[in-house]
């Protein structure tokens, strides 16, 4: 039976980039989807897939309690108004409110714990935290939900502090997964076949390790600066608390070695022109999409052992781990690399052997669409 599902997500940019091929799939077996999100400009590119989109007045970092009831009742109208068959959740506000409205009017609802981001970060006590842990344990203990994670660790975290009671609603997924097809191994398009590129690819926050990158690019100078170059992809936030000043981003360029390239929206280029990639996070992660993509590109990784990023490098083996802030460690992973081929040859296909068994986005797609056919008749 085809459904009505309203999808409530912290920004429309987000859902493009996370949650679009989830979505697509479902509005393919027939069933009609609503987008509620706040519009920074990607209205119509949504429109354009096919899906119905409305604005949400929200604010991703504020607290003000004006606002926050204006969300609250937007929700609620639009709810309303639409009459939606299954609610889906994605991101924390999201899934706070749009689980207590849905509890109020008995719609089942599909949360996605996209990972548990900013007010998550280390020990960090804060007013946010607490209303988080309170708003969460309200949203997922409610009879006609079902939850995924995108890693074990927030699973695990959530089931240890009591906000999960009913694991059995719960399953982990690999965030939306890779598009294996699209994001394979191809000749590489290299301008310099000799020359090493380093890529991190990702929201300008200071923790996804933007200062460790750069940093680390700088200890490499002088030993390597005519054979490798260090490339920063992806947009200012503003949204977020962390976001980092364009003129820092700016300031920390070393022509033909280090450099800030802004957004780009065609990431398989990017990996296409990149010999290694990097993410330093420590932001408590779902599961990096580009992680997955740069697995399925057939590319060695390295990356933190925290949260998420953990789980897209087996070590040793298609990449490296290294400890959270650690620019010390993160230099040496990635001079371990720089200077052996081989090993980069030999982690790039294990990465792509990883993608393969892990990440395949088809399987992950099927997952979704499964529940969401039984939420249909909670």
């Amino acid at each position: 039976m085809k459904m009505k599902i309203l999808t409530i997500v912290n920004s429309d940019w987000f859902f493009l980039m996370h949650m679009l091929p989830i979505t697509k799939a479902l509005n393919l077996k027939g069933h009609e989807v609503h987008v509620l999100a706040p519009n920074t400009g990607k209205k119509n590119e949504i429109i354009s897939k096919g899906l119905n989109f409305i604005n949400l007045p929200l604010s991703r970092k504020g607290l003000n309690p004006v606002q926050e009831i204006k969300t609250l009742l937007a929700i609620r109208e639009a709810i309303e108004d639409i009459k939606p068959d299954v609610i889906h959740n994605i991101t924390i506000k999201p899934i706070i409110y749009g689980s207590l409205i849905a509890k109020l009017l008995r719609i089942p609802t599909v949360n996605t714990i996209c990972g548990l981001g900013y007010s998550f970060i280390e020990k960090r006590k804060s007013l946010s935290r607490c209303l988080a842990f309170v708003g969460y344990k309200q949203a997922l203990n409610y009879n006609k939900a079902f939850h995924f994670f995108e890693n074990s660790s927030d699973f695990d975290f959530f089931k240890q502090r009591r906000i999960l009671v009913n694991e059995l609603n719960s399953k982990v997924v690999k965030g939306v997964g890779a598009d294996l097809s699209k994001y394979s191994v191809i000749p590489k398009t290299e301008v310099d076949p000799n020359k090493v590129i380093i890529t991190l690819a990702s929201r300008m926050l200071w923790e996804k390790g933007i200062r460790e990158f750069v940093e680390a690019a700088n200890r490499l100078y002088s030993k390597y600066n005519k054979n490798i170059e260090f490339r920063l992809y992806g947009k200012i936030d503003m949204g977020n608390p962390s976001a980092i000043p364009k003129n820092y981003l700016e300031g920390i360029e070393i022509s033909n070695y280090l450099k800030w390239y802004g957004f780009k929206e065609d990431m398989k280029s990017v990996f296409n022109e990149s010999t290694i990639i990097v993410l330093p996070s420590f932001y408590r992660e779902g599961c990096p999409m580009v992680l997955m993509e740069a697995c399925a590109m057939g590319l060695p990784i390295v990356t933190t052992d925290s949260v998420g990023c953990r789980e897209c490098v087996d070590e040793g083996i298609n990449g490296f781990k290294v400890s959270i802030k650690s620019v010390k460690e993160l230099t040496e992973a990635i001079e371990k690399l720089i200077i052996d081929k081989d090993l980069r040859i030999r982690m790039g296909k294990a990465s792509r052997q990883k993608a393969e068994r892990d990440f395949d986005q088809n399987k992950v797609i099927s997952q979704y669409i499964e529940v969401f056919e039984k939420m249909q008749n909670v």
